[in-house]
């Protein structure tokens, strides 16, 4: 049981397409197409978003309180008026830190059991 209404934990586990959005918006606001392109090249090229994955998340996220539209960065001078900007609401910080903190615990049990690459070394494991 949680230990409050907006216990972190409660929204666990998130997808991986919603993770993603929520660290490409964690250091600064975003629009989606954006979002989009942080998203791969944060993961070299390995994850790519589709619009309509982007935009559906986006509605979710919205609707659950972890992201929230904002008005663009004063560096960035906006060409489309129409751009909407999205950014980490206090929510949205604290249930990507739990996500986090989740996903190094299933990493530290994989390394008990020998699933876990070497930290610098490829992926995988090392033989049957």
């Amino acid at each position: 049981m949680s230990a409050s209404p907006n216990d972190p934990r409660d929204r666990l586990p998130l997808t991986a397409p919603v993770y993603h959005i929520l660290l490409a918006l964690a250091d600064d606001p975003r629009h989606g197409y954006a979002i989009l392109k942080e998203v791969e090249a944060r993961s070299g090229g390995r994850v790519r978003l589709s619009a309509g994955t982007l935009y559906a998340a986006i509605k979710r996220l919205l609707a659950g309180g972890l992201i929230e539209e904002t008005d663009a960065p004063s560096d960035v001078e906006s060409d489309d008026a129409r751009r909407r900007y999205y950014a980490l609401t206090p929510l949205g910080r604290r249930v990507a830190r739990a996500e986090t903190e989740r996903m190094a615990d299933l990493v530290a049990l994989a390394a008990t059991k020998r699933l876990a690459p070497a930290r610098g070394g490829s992926r995988g494991g090392d033989g049957p």
